[in-house]
């Protein structure tokens, strides 16, 4: 593939620079926004990409303009030996920055060694503080562990770790202010999304959407003024505020309310090896077959370039004619 090769640039300008891979579809919890609780079907391991096959396919999307992976499940850390793939992926020039998003329930058995592969940066999803809105969501125990794996993860030397707290109207408006004292107390970030329709139960509705607005308000009231924080990457999913008396900052994540579909510069390979152009695509490119069929780069490089071109200008949460991807979050990837 000559060294020139196109960007990964759709029809609506937006250029493609983050690349975001699932290691695997499998979880140790089952979060009801995610998962169903019981009964869950995964790909067979023979399926999934090896650690060499996704290093492949980050190279060449790596020669069409993409300087940002983040590692993705399923939770990843259940799969062995991802430190091995950050080192693999650290060793690819061009690429600046490499994240992992991790339930944090391995956290602390795993955040040395993957501080010591490369591992730039950590976002940690966890929605509730309290034990009983934690197992509620997540249908396991385990909160101690996740807390126990954040603290190690600061210990080991990762900064500017981020909580990921999925808001659900509810559930989680109680769960606010002790996220906004703990981002203040723990120097951490705490980001607020949006729930959005990927369950695999099928009981999103809107009305269990907790506003980004809500949230500010709450946290305003029960705390502190918010001020805007800059925005050094134009295309981040989070508008982020910080405290005004400058402790502790927050994050709001709102692809129901306020969606930035303009802004995207995403693209996604699943854990067994499918691109998707959308959170919420429809459609799948099937990088897998080019990979073990014998096909080149300039073949895959070809698949990404048609997805992206396919790409739609929004996900379409706020049209009549959005259509629910039939796969649920954990078979996407975070």
């Amino acid at each position: 593939m000559p060294e020139n090769a196109s960007e990964l640039i759709d029809s609506f300008g937006r250029r493609h620079t983050n690349l975001r891979v699932a290691v695997t579809d499998r979880c140790n919890i089952r979060c009801f926004y995610c998962m169903p609780a019981e009964n869950v079907l995964f790909k067979a391991r023979d399926e999934l990409l090896t650690f060499e096959e996704i290093t492949r396919f980050v190279r060449v999307a790596v020669k069409l303009g993409v300087n940002k992976i983040r590692l993705t499940g399923g939770e990843p850390l259940v799969r062995q030996n991802v430190p091995e793939l950050v080192r693999q992926l650290r060793a690819i020039d061009g690429i600046e920055d490499i994240a992992l998003t991790t339930n944090g329930m391995l956290l602390a058995d795993h955040a040395q060694a993957l501080y010591d592969a490369g591992l730039h940066r950590l976002n940690i999803s966890l929605d509730a503080l309290s034990k009983e809105t934690f197992e509620r969501i997540t249908r396991r125990q385990g909160l101690d562990q996740v807390l126990e794996g954040i603290f190690t993860a600061q210990r080991v030397g990762f900064s500017n770790i981020k909580l990921n707290a999925v808001a659900m109207a509810g559930i989680t408006e109680d769960e606010v202010l002790p996220f906004g004292h703990f981002a203040r107390q723990h120097d951490l970030e705490v980001r607020f999304i949006e729930f959005m329709p990927l369950d695999a139960d099928d009981a999103w509705q809107r009305d269990r959407v907790l506003p980004g607005e809500q949230i500010r308000s709450l946290l305003e009231e029960g705390i502190a003024p918010l001020t805007p924080a800059p925005r050094l990457d134009p295309s981040q999913p989070a508008t982020d505020y910080v405290f005004a008396d400058g402790r502790g900052k927050i994050g709001f994540i709102n692809p129901v309310t306020q969606p930035f579909c303009q802004d995207c510069n995403r693209l996604r390979l699943t854990a067994e090896g499918q691109v998707r152009n959308c959170l919420f695509s429809t459609e799948e490119w099937d990088a897998r077959a080019i990979i073990r069929g014998g096909g080149t780069d300039q073949q895959l490089a070809q698949l990404m370039q048609e997805s992206i071109t396919a790409k739609k200008a929004g996900h379409g949460i706020d049209s009549d004619e959005f259509i629910k991807p039939q796969r649920a979050m954990y078979q996407i990837g975070g």
